[in-house]
């Protein structure tokens, strides 16, 4: 699909990557996932225990899921950043 924001802005939005470096996760190919988008794998894990939490709840989960997102969120800005200033 392609990118509404990057059409109308020119620039790579947050996400953009997301979609080929999850096929590629499912190919096997995890090195290139990795690269092509590094915070699919934690957020792969932060849904996958999200679903675990919703069905037993566990006495530190909201504060696992908090963190979780937090991190994610670092990762997504922090490779956000990267892309930006080094494709300019």
């Amino acid at each position: 699909m392609p990118c509404m924001f990057k059409a109308v802005t020119h620039f790579d939005c947050p996400v953009c990557g997301i979609q080929r470096s999850f096929i590629l996760l499912v190919k096997g190919d995890i090195a290139a996932s990795f690269f092509m988008y590094p915070a699919l794998v934690p957020i792969l894990l932060l849904f996958s225990f999200l679903m675990i939490q919703l069905m037993g709840r566990f006495s530190r989960g909201a504060s696992v899921l908090k963190y979780g997102y937090l991190f994610s969120a670092g990762i997504i800005l922090v490779s956000y950043i990267y892309k930006l200033i080094t494709k300019t």
